[in-house]
């Protein structure tokens, strides 16, 4: 199967269909929410043919869709979003991916830049020196099989009553850091292995801590509620639940793969394994992945916690504290309420590189946000901008309370590999002001900003939709990597 620009129908200016009779076996149309600059790189790979086959899935409403950041995936295409009708539609973990809950934080300072910015280089090394990272790499943490047991069901609650960070971080996550269905007894003991030494790390490819300053400020009342100040620092934390999120994924693909045929079901590739929500292999997939996503919470506060000793040992005591803004996830399935065709239905909703972009009165949300809206973090790569955006009530109605999660990778690892030339590239970035502390030159390489999409043009694709709007601008002045 192929797709080409020939097979969208223009619906807007920022949104393309792909029309149910494209393919006998669809369901549903596929949507793309993309500007006609962005679809060129997006026609470039199998995305769009993943898309198509997301269309097929047991009990998908609506339409599948993806965002501006989309880029080819296991099964599912990043970037894809995908609700199927509660209890018994499909869900699939290549609708989630392999890193559960992979996600991202805002944390923001006191500091303005222009007061420290002779410590910046030295607040790199010792981010670095604190947060552990790299493939395998593990942390300061090694723990029981009683407490890992404890971490896959409490989430971010058990980080903080063990002391690694304050009670009222809990409000400013999504879910408050935890899912209450949670089941450590369906993960496997080899994931749990995996998981023992691993909280407080952040991996390697794509994962990341970063400070940033805010350059740019847009709408003044959020930016203050989101206590985001212009000039001021703020660090980015990117990361999820690492080897044990990964073989999670593992796990429950290969049982689907074997369970399909018990439930009749056929799909177009076996990337989309699946099974119905409330069949037995479905409610244990689930409880382990609300599992997994409990313990990528938790391992992004205790990060958090090792930013704020890096940052107390270069900026002591009198430079305030780092605040946490908020905390999003984009690998996950949310059982959620949403409108489809003027009905009020209850869908499993996939989201696979995609962040929940929730409007105002979303009762999740902490108190000081209730009336604003769910804050939307968008990174981009290590030396371009990244953004802060809010959600409006237009998500609920088109991509079912839904946003990009990134910039979206439009050369692959290798690609990247061959055409950069890693060294140079760190020197570029540190005559532009931005220091680089990595394990290896081949992870600079491979992140490399030349491999992703311009991140400007997919924040405008989605806050021309109107689901989004822009807050903050903020750009790197320091990332470690894995």
């Amino acid at each position: 199967m192929k797709i080409g620009k020939h097979n969208l129908s223009r619906k807007a200016d920022y949104l393309w269909e792909i029309p149910k009779t494209f393919h006998k076996n669809m369901r549903v149309p596929a949507r793309i929410l993309a500007k006609e600059a962005i679809l060129d790189d997006i026609i470039g790979d199998r995305s769009l043919v993943q898309l198509v086959n997301v269309a097929n899935l047991p009990g998908i409403q609506g339409a599948s869709w993806v965002m501006p950041d989309v880029h080819e995936g296991y099964g599912f295409p990043i970037g894809g979003v995908a609700a199927t009708i509660h209890p018994s539609g499909a869900i699939s973990p290549g609708g989630i991916g392999y890193d559960i809950n992979c996600g991202v934080r805002l944390l923001t300072s006191a500091i303005v830049l222009d007061e420290v910015k002779d410590k910046i280089e030295e607040l790199s090394k010792e981010m670095y020196a604190q947060i552990p990272s790299g493939m395998g790499k593990g942390g300061f943490l090694m723990l029981s099989p009683k407490e890992m047991d404890e971490v896959l069901e409490q989430g971010a609650e058990w980080a903080i009553d063990q002391g690694y960070g304050e009670l009222e971080d809990l409000s400013f996550m999504e879910s408050n850091g935890r899912l209450a269905d949670a089941d450590a007894s369906k993960v496997s003991e080899m994931a749990k292995r995996r998981g023992l030494d691993q909280l407080g790390t952040i991996g390697s490819g794509n994962h990341f801590v970063e400070v940033d300053y805010v350059e740019e400020i847009y709408e003044d009342e959020i930016a203050e509620a989101f206590n985001i100040k212009k000039g001021h620092l703020v660090i980015l934390i990117h990361t999820g639940s690492r080897g044990l999120g990964h073989q999670i994924a593992t796990d429950y693909i290969k049982i689907m793969m074997n369970a399909m045929e018990k439930y009749d079901i056929k799909v177009p590739d076996r990337e989309l394994s699946c099974v119905p929500f409330d069949s037995l292999e479905g409610q244990n997939y689930y409880k382990a992945m609300c599992a997994a996503a409990n313990y990528a919470w938790c391992n992004r506060q205790i990060i958090t916690w090792e930013a704020r000793k890096a940052w107390k040992n270069v900026f002591g005591d009198k430079q305030g504290t780092l605040d946490l803004m908020y905390d999003v996830a984009h690998n996950m399935a949310k059982i959620e309420t949403h409108e489809i065709n003027g009905i009020k239905q209850k869908v499993i909703v996939h989201r696979k590189g995609a962040t929940r972009a929730f409007g105002p009165g979303f009762s999740e949300l902490p108190k000081s946000y209730n009336d604003l809206g769910q804050p939307v973090i968008i990174p981009g790569s290590m030396g371009t901008s990244s953004y802060v955006l809010i959600g409006t009530s237009k998500s609920h109605e088109l991509t079912f309370g839904s946003c990009c999660h990134g910039a979206g990778r439009r050369l692959s690892r290798t690609a990247a590999k061959k055409q950069v030339n890693a060294p140079v590239l760190k020197e570029q970035l540190k005559d532009r002001g931005i220091f680089v502390q990595a394990g290896s030159f081949k992870g600079i390489a491979e992140e490399a900003p030349l491999a992703y999409k311009d991140v400007n043009l997919v924040v405008d694709t989605v806050c021309a939709s109107g689901i989004v709007k822009k807050v903050a601008k903020i750009k790197p002045v320091a990332v470690v990597k894995g």
